[in-house]
């Protein structure tokens, strides 16, 4: 269910409107369903989707996202993870603002940056936070680009490969992306219901292999580094409902050529919700749509930040249909996002028994 209008919405409530009143407490399913929602489109039923056009960004829903995350190796055998995410949340509907500057209605947008360096046994991450006003974040089709100040993800056309270029104090990175699958619509042809309530869902695709090339900057050296990026596609208005607490979410690139995403929305009850689902993909580009009958998941070791707040971050996951079994480790323990919201993302790496079988993402939210 990727991912993470939570970010935006906390931004909104701290720098845009009313602060909560004071003793309030908002979790992420009151973020993410409570707000004003009227003026905006919402997600209800399947639609056409069209490419490139819907690479570009889609105003008249509240909240859009741009999602990328891999696993790359250097040639002497340096592991790395990296995620780069652009958040896009409107704080009014489009056009319902006359004669005002450009600050005035404009999207927020958030933007994070974070590797994961196995060798130096170390995860670091920024932040970008900004206003659209004039220029200084937004979407663009052709050429396509989506950028927050000078980070950006970046076509020369409207057509793949797609650029990254992303400087931080602490790294940089410099990658290509070209899919070695095609587009998954996940979902119902596409619609991703996350709820009961109509309009509880998002539109969303994946490319879920995406060969990937490029160079990562850090200490001082230039690392030549390739591998397999996951992208994640979704806008929608509202997600969550007030019974649902947070979600599990896993990104797998399996030796054998299948991909695998699944979430496991978490229920305030301790149970897991009905509507957790995702999809099997296998390296000829069939998908198999995933409910939560499909896969059994058990978290299986906890990691403890320093704040005391514990996620599960080593898991065993069933896939009932293949009568198998797959072990996730992380691979780091500690590489939690600490910014607008804590939340855990990180590298992971697969195992059938003690063998290596592939490797992918984990998102833990609402811990």
């Amino acid at each position: 269910m990727k991912r993470f209008a939570l970010l935006l919405l906390v931004l909104l409530l701290t720098a845009c409107q009313e602060p909560p009143k004071p003793g309030a407490e908002l979790s992420a399913t009151d973020l993410l369903s409570s707000l004003d929602q009227a003026g905006f489109a919402r997600a209800t039923q399947p639609r056409d989707f069209r490419f490139p056009q819907d690479h570009g960004g889609h105003p008249e829903y509240r909240n859009e996202w741009w999602y990328l995350t891999g696993n790359l190796q250097s040639k002497d055998g340096r592991r790395f993870g990296y995620q780069v995410t652009f958040f896009r949340f409107g704080l009014t509907p489009p056009n319902t603002i006359q004669n005002a500057s450009s600050w005035v209605g404009n999207p927020v947008w958030m933007a994070h940056v974070a590797i994961t360096d196995a060798h130096g046994k170390r995860h670091l991450s920024e932040e970008r936070l900004t206003r659209a006003g004039p220029g200084l974040a937004g979407v663009a089709t052709t050429p396509f680009r989506v950028w927050t100040e000078d980070w950006q993800l970046r076509a020369e056309g409207s057509k793949f490969p797609w650029h990254l270029d992303l400087k931080t104090r602490a790294f940089s990175l410099t990658l290509a992306v070209e899919p070695g699958v095609e587009v998954v619509l996940q979902g119902e042809r596409g619609l991703s219901r996350k709820s009961a309530e109509p309009g509880n869902a998002s539109y969303y695709y994946s490319y879920p292999r995406l060969r990937t090339a490029g160079t990562i900057s850090l200490d001082g050296e230039t690392v030549a580094v390739q591998g397999d990026s996951w992208l994640d596609r979704e806008w929608g208005t509202s997600a969550l409902s007030p019974e649902q607490s947070g979600w599990d979410w896993f990104s797998l690139q399996l030796n054998d050529g299948d991909n695998l995403m699944f979430y496991r929305l978490r229920g305030r009850d301790g149970k897991d919700d009905p509507h957790s689902a995702g999809s099997l993909t296998g390296a000829d580009g069939a998908t198999r749509r995933l409910d939560l009958e499909d896969i059994e998941l058990t978290p299986l070791r906890w990691w403890q930040n320093p704040a005391g707040i514990s996620y599960p971050v080593e898991w065993e996951m069933r896939i009932k249909s293949r009568d198998r079994t797959l072990r996730i480790k992380p691979l780091l323990d500690d590489q939690e996002m600490d910014h607008t919201v804590r939340y855990w993302e990180g590298a992971v790496e697969v195992f059938e028994g003690q063998t290596p079988v592939g490797r992918g993402y984990l998102e833990l939210a609402g811990y």
